[in-house]
């Protein structure tokens, strides 16, 4: 008979696309985190990892990737913050995605649900960004969160002391973490559960 895991909390991964401390992209998934509900943690990672180098991708990888990898691989699912640089995603995001899409066969993203919410001081809210961002993680077989997308525009605006405080902004990403933690293997598997009790 195949045991199911159970378990009180989901677990999520946050990623800040961009490293300046002061980072819109970081103040979203602080915002995110106390609105959440006590059953869902939101953790928020570090993309400060080494240049994709293939001479490094296996016994000698970097101990800063290996614990990246880990995160991952350890998540139910991503909620992936990122501003838009040049009309596409920033460079430090993809280098992380790269990274975390190896070792080939094995890659901790394959299957992952991941949530992508794009922010922007203009209007437009990073939309370019956001669909490269959703191309890439499909050419990686990750599962990105269908339904509208997650796009904060005038995100200035919405920040007060390092966090996103607007409502409707928090209300609309909220409601696509739950369509991401639907997607996501543990959940499911409790729910199977569930029903298999009821």
């Amino acid at each position: 008979m195949m045991m199911l895991e159970t378990r009180t909390q989901v677990r999520l991964l946050g990623l800040p696309g961009s490293l300046r401390q002061g980072s819109y992209s970081l103040a979203v998934l602080r915002g995110l985190q106390p609105a959440l509900s006590p059953a869902v943690d939101l953790q928020i990672g570090d993309l400060r990892l080494p240049l994709y180098d293939q001479d490094q991708d296996g016994p000698s990888t970097p101990q800063t990737v290996q614990a990246f990898r880990q995160a991952v691989a350890e998540s139910d699912g991503l909620v992936i913050a990122t501003p838009e640089y040049n009309h596409g995603i920033p460079g430090v995001l993809k280098n992380a995605l790269d990274w975390a899409s190896r070792p080939l066969g094995h890659s901790a993203l394959t299957g992952k649900a991941v949530l992508v919410i794009s922010v922007s001081p203009a209007f437009t809210g990073g939309v370019r960004a956001q669909a490269q961002a959703n191309e890439t993680l499909l050419a990686i077989q990750s599962r990105p969160v269908l339904g509208p997308q997650v796009v904060i525009g005038n995100v200035t605006n919405k920040i007060r002391d390092g966090r996103l405080t607007d409502e409707p902004s928090l209300r609309f990403a909220l409601s696509a973490i739950d369509r991401l933690i639907a997607l996501c293997p543990a959940v499911r598997r409790a729910e199977y559960a569930d029903q298999s009790l009821g």
